[in-house]
């Protein structure tokens, strides 16, 4: 009787086992630590707070013109910029990454497709490969047209000179005037060139920054729980902030004019507040757990990781780091790789609340 006993419960606990295992995986809204009033006080505070810090995040590089220490010419706007590269790159990696494997491999989601292939890698893959193929053809574009602009100006000033040379390539000229002023419009290409180059980086940046800043603000305000949007409130406002002056730098380099500026800043900076509107105005019938919002928020997530993760490490630190004069100043070169660790080390510590 004893050993049928024993049989029986060894029975019960290898069919029950996964139940219990699963017991706090379902598919429903969780209803605890409920408490909507208090929780749409701390999402109003959000929607300043990070709208606030965001504006101010974004427009703090381009204030450099009248604070010398925060010019792209000046040594700390590169330490600057490494710290904020940092943030972005751990976003991608700590926190919008894991957010979008979460999502994908819920167990809320039918088993064919979503667990027979890693979704989750494919996408954040896929949309790497898509931000390198329009960084590079946008680049060469920008950078024929800066050539065109260069040779007409060559034109236009031996036009001036009384000359008509041109045959396709800047002609050199053996008087010491011409020769300098031609030398100039080429230096003037060039600078033409590096600027459109840092306004795709900016806008390529600005896409990958708000396809996740609008989830996750809608994400926070369809939640209800105080609980849970105290620590996103601290961690996404220091998050946006930083993104900002990440983004802030591009445009700064970029040298859009004041309305473009005024433009990208007021974009970035409704993101996410946006979105936090947007999740309160659905709460009634948003449920994160559906397998519609888990599918939808997984694979953008996954996209904006794939794009953050790149941008981080090719448009902004590779960029920066190869840079002539980074590479020969030795102190400079080793306040901006701390700078970025403790970015990257700021940003994954969020991710213990949030």
């Amino acid at each position: 009787m004893a050993a049928n006993q024993k049989f029986l419960i060894l029975v019960l606990i290898i069919v029950l086992f996964p139940a219990i295992v699963l017991g706090d995986c379902t598919c429903d809204d969780d209803d605890d630590d409920r408490n909507r009033s208090l929780a749409l006080k701390y999402k109003s505070g959000a929607i300043a707070s990070i709208l606030v810090a965001s504006f101010i995040g974004v427009l703090l590089p381009v204030w450099g013109k009248k604070i010398p220490s925060l010019s792209p010419e000046n040594n700390l706007f590169f330490v600057i910029k490494a710290f904020a590269a940092g943030v972005i790159l751990a976003t991608g990696f700590i926190h919008v990454l894991p957010d979008a494997f979460e999502s994908l491999t819920s167990p809320c989601l039918p088993d064919n497709p979503w667990g027979k292939f890693p979704f989750t890698g494919f996408v954040a893959m896929l949309a790497s490969i898509g931000t390198l193929m329009v960084d590079v053809y946008a680049t060469s574009h920008y950078k024929k047209m800066a050539g065109n602009k260069g040779i007409q100006a060559v034109a236009e000033e031996g036009d001036r000179n009384g000359e008509s040379n041109l045959s396709g390539v800047l002609p050199l000229h053996t008087h010491a005037t011409h020769g300098h002023a031609h030398t100039s419009l080429s230096m003037d290409g060039d600078t033409l060139s590096t600027q459109l180059r840092y306004r795709v980086i900016s806008q390529v940046l600005e896409l990958g920054i708000i396809v996740h800043s609008v989830i996750i603000g809608i994400a926070m305000g369809a939640s209800d729980s105080p609980k849970t949007i105290r620590p996103l409130l601290a961690a996404l406002t220091f998050h946006q902030f930083f993104e900002g002056v990440g983004l802030g730098g591009c445009i700064t380099q970029a040298k859009f004019n004041a309305r473009a500026i005024t433009i990208m800043a007021i974009f970035f900076s409704l993101t996410t507040p946006a979105g936090i509107a947007i999740g309160i105005g659905i709460a009634n019938v948003y449920n994160e757990n559906s397998p519609k919002a888990l599918i939808v928020q997984g694979i953008f997530d996954s996209a904006s990781a794939g794009i953050l993760i790149y941008m981080a490490l090719v448009d902004l630190l590779s960029a920066d780091f190869m840079n002539p004069k980074m590479q020969n100043n030795g102190k400079l070169l080793m306040g901006a790789n701390v700078s970025l660790l403790f970015g990257a080390g700021c940003m994954s510590l969020l991710a213990k609340w949030a």
